[in-house]
């Protein structure tokens, strides 16, 4: 059943809506995959050198096209043009990578039999599954999303595409690009919808889902995939350390370290967020970092946070931080102001609190001093 139904989206810097999206039901979802099984018969018959030239004319269009696709990211996320037109680069490299090697990477591989067989042969033969579902994040809606694209199309399967709702018309441009240079209708369609589109696609007939995004969603996308005994690749979050030893060039860590946790407002699943400096280095280092983050210019170095409601998690973190006894030495619990987050850098934060224990995602960086790196490595760990 077709619907009309609709979902605004809205600039993440004013709240203003700037387009509305079709929200697609469960049935057309159904039905999306059930041509995309119909034209991944005729895709995989197609053979590697027949794909490489569509993807590879594909590459080449969002080439001619980077500036449009360019600021269309930019608009939706909120990030510099900079920063959205590098993603769309490293974008087209996945693309273009992925045609080339494909047949390469898939080729039939003569394996040993073992003793027990030594009179047969063996052979690994690598075969596309038929439909993949991808569910893309809003923090890199190209670059992310077009890594299992790119793959799943170059290795003879036809993709269904469901953008996140923060990003939807990035999602449709890819889908309505590829339709420029596609031989024949349904191998890449995007779906664009609120959460319920999404869980849809995992209960459909797909025979693979890749999925980006948090943990929490990770875990009811990977139990839809196991009722129906499907295969799921979940890329999650991460709380992602930086260890900076004695003999490091404290400047460069500094200047990696900060670019980490700084770049695209603190938005990246491995993106910074704690820093153990060893001891003898430490003071030094902080000093370092704490000169550099003084510099960024929010708004123009990063933008706004893309999902409005992540401001509040990263306002808690601050919260906890501060109620725990961290020192700030950039920014502070204040430093959230509207839709956009200033930098913050912290010291003698409490391993135990929030901010050093879950995924902020936000322009914040906790750096906490120790002994050595056995402790650097254990509190990584932990």
């Amino acid at each position: 059943m077709s619907t009309t139904a609709t979902f605004d989206k809205a600039d993440p810097a004013t709240g203003e809506v700037i387009a509305q999206y079709k929200n697609f039901s469960r049935d057309e979802v159904f039905t999306c995959v059930d041509s995309a099984h119909l034209a991944s018969l005729r895709w995989a018959e197609f053979g590697f050198t027949a794909r490489k030239r569509t993807l590879l004319k594909w590459a080449s269009y969002i080439t001619k096209n980077h500036n449009e696709i360019a600021h269309l990211v930019a608009s939706e996320c909120g990030k510099p043009i900079g920063d959205a037109a590098l993603e769309v680069s490293i974008s087209i490299d996945n693309l273009s990578w992925a045609a080339k090697h494909a047949e390469q990477i898939m080729r039939k591989q003569d394996r040993p039999s073992g003793l027990l067989m030594f009179n047969m042969k063996a052979q690994v033969q690598r075969s596309p599954l038929g439909v993949v579902g991808v569910i893309g994040p809003w923090n890199y809606p190209i670059f992310t999303p077009m890594g299992s694209i790119a793959y799943a199309l170059a290795a003879g399967n036809t993709v269904v595409f469901k953008p996140s709702e923060y990003t939807p018309g990035v999602g449709k441009w890819l889908a309505d690009s590829f339709a420029q240079i596609a031989p024949f209708e349904n191998i890449l369609t995007t779906v664009t919808g609120l959460p319920d589109t999404g869980k849809a696609l995992t209960e459909s007939a797909v025979n693979k889902i890749s999925f980006t995004g948090s943990t929490r969603t990770a875990k009811k996308v990977a139990a839809s995939c196991a009722e129906r005994m499907i295969p799921v690749v979940l890329e999650c979050g991460g709380k992602d350390p930086v260890i900076v030893d004695t003999d490091a060039d404290l400047k460069l860590a500094a200047e990696y370290a900060l670019w980490s946790a700084m770049a695209n407002a603190g938005q990246s699943c491995i993106g910074a967020e704690r820093v153990y400096v060893v001891e003898s280095v430490a003071d030094q280092f902080i000093e370092i970092i704490t000169n550099m983050a003084k510099k960024i210019q929010v708004g123009k170095d990063y933008g706004p946070a893309t999902m409005p409601s992540q401001l509040n998690v990263i306002q808690s973190h601050l919260d906890d931080a501060k109620a725990r006894g961290a020192k700030f030495l950039v920014g502070g619990a204040d430093s959230v102001k509207g839709a956009f987050v200033e930098p913050v850098i912290m010291v003698d934060v409490p391993e135990d609190s929030t901010a050093m224990t879950q995924e902020t995602f936000g322009p914040t960086l906790a750096i906490n001093k120790v002994l050595n790196t056995d402790e650097a490595i254990r509190l990584s760990n932990a």
